[in-house]
């Protein structure tokens, strides 16, 4: 009896539920998920890691104008794909699409279980370090505290998150306003400072640059990371409206606001700190606020936690999609793509996802963190600008509203391979070869459960779906 339950009341409101709690989005609603995603921490936490990369001011600013471009490239190639494979998932459907089961199932594992969960915990750790910074000044926070501090916030955002996505909509809007809103004085600030004459660190922009094969990757790598989340909107392409039209209208409206917002902020940094001192400082745009805004220089630090913890938010909001859609497709267990019957959220996506990230906080840096992230990350970009490739020979039937020039996707396969291979040739570490494992071990997995479907492991994962749904029910 309760297996019926389970398959007369649970699967038929999942589906409706969904429908329901994802509702349709329109033009300004996905700009203003592109870019409430993409800015998070990391314009306040790369800044130190891009420049220490880059070796010196003018590489810095470059490079994060460069990270702009290939994000807008990337995105465009997503707009083709999103616009002719009008389905939920981004890389996952596309990967399925192409090259079938496998490798989309390798994505799905690797997002579900190491770089959803991983992001998760950068933005954290980011939110513990300015929130904890202003107790501690003139020097970093101990790490225990910091760890300590961001493991409470992935607890309370989960909490929040489970318990009702209407306050997880509404903490997910405050928090943008005041993202915005501090990004906007540290723009203006910049641009008075700067026709202030406040210009000597910009002199000599170039002195000390790095020559690095590996550096500049790993330059590359940090700002990315911060412009990361350009593909969001392709996670919810079937709650879009009209995607043919607003999917590369929010790409193209979206994207290019932030990277101009990234760069300002990083030119406002340099007009009161030295490369140095931007490099010392334990929390940048605290230091910012102290030198620019004193006596309400306390301003900075409350906005950029509530940035922080804002995105932080969206990350966990957003995790539990692609649990969803892959368990819709057999390729992970199906209580992942559940959603609970009394607060109709999708709560053991999103409780998974919060035990992973504690786990990750556990052990790493954010630096090491955010490296591990993007290697396996630009591993799955460029299969899926290869997929697009290759679909323009093998699915030439599929209708292409948006169709980008081959030269497009062409560049991002090679960015991709230079972007994950550069620092494994030029400086070879073990996150590497624990990202590759972690890809692989899924292998494991696959063949048993999802392709041979052996009888043994159906039953158990029946069974533990029929543990965690008579659990919702109390």
């Amino acid at each position: 009896s309760i297996k019926n339950s389970l398959r007369q009341r649970t699967f038929p409101r999942c589906f409706k539920l969904l429908s329901y709690l994802f509702a349709k989005v329109g033009l300004l609603s996905g700009i203003c998920l592109i870019v409430g995603t993409m800015i998070g921490s990391g314009i306040f936490i790369s800044p130190k890691s891009v420049l220490l990369y880059s070796g010196a001011v003018g590489p810095c600013l470059l490079i994060w104008a460069a990270c702009g471009v290939l994000s807008t490239l990337g995105a465009l190639c997503y707009a083709e794909l999103g616009t002719m494979i009008t389905k939920s998932g981004a890389e996952y459907s596309y990967l399925k699409e192409c090259f079938g089961p496998l490798p989309a199932y390798l994505f799905s594992w690797t997002t579900v279980m190491v770089l959803k969960p991983s992001a998760f915990a950068i933005i954290t750790l980011s939110f513990a370090e300015y929130a904890s910074a202003p107790f501690y000044p003139g020097c970093s926070p101990p790490l225990i505290v910091t760890k300590c501090l961001s493991a409470t916030a992935i607890f309370l955002i989960v909490s929040v998150n489970c318990l009702s996505v209407k306050l997880a909509s509404y903490v997910q809007n405050i928090f943008t306003a005041a993202k915005l809103f501090i990004i906007l004085i540290i723009v203006v600030s910049g641009i008075v400072l700067l026709a202030q004459g406040h210009t000597e660190n910009l002199s000599n922009a170039f002195d000390g640059s790095s020559s690095s094969f590996g550096s500049i990757g790993l330059a590359f790598y940090n700002g990315l990371w911060a412009y990361d989340g350009w593909n969001q909107l392709n996670f919810i392409t079937e709650e879009l409206k009209d995607p043919y039209r607003n999917l590369p209208l929010a790409i193209l409206i979206g994207i290019p606001l932030v990277s101009v917002c990234y760069v300002m902020v990083n030119l406002a940094y340099f007009t009161v700190m030295t490369t140095t001192e931007l490099l010392l400082s334990p929390a940048v745009a605290v230091t910012f606020g102290d030198r620019v805004f004193y006596p309400l220089s306390w301003i900075v630090p409350l906005f950029v936690v509530l940035s922080t913890f804002g995105s932080a938010n969206g990350s966990c909001f957003t995790a539990g999609r692609l649990a969803y859609v892959s368990g819709r497709e057999g390729h992970m267990v199906k209580i992942l793509s559940y959603i609970s019957l009394r607060h109709y959220t999708p709560s053991p996506a999103l409780i998974l996802n919060g035990l992973l990230a504690i786990c990750y906080i556990i052990p790493a840096d954010i630096n090491r963190l955010i490296n591990y992230f993007s290697i396996a990350q630009w591993v799955f970009y460029g299969l899926t600008a290869l997929a697009l490739i290759v679909m323009r020979f093998t699915r030439k039937d599929l209708h292409r509203p948006v169709k980008v020039p081959i030269v497009i996707p062409g560049l991002m396969v090679i960015v991709s391979c230079y972007l994950v291979l550069a620092p494994i040739i030029d400086k070879p570490e073990m996150e590497y070869l624990y990202c590759a494992a972690f890809i692989f071990c899924g292998l494991l997995l696959y063949f048993p459960f999802v392709h041979w479907k052996v009888s043994w492991g159906t039953k158990l994962t029946s069974e533990y779906t029929t543990v965690f749904y008579l659990s919702s029910l109390f």
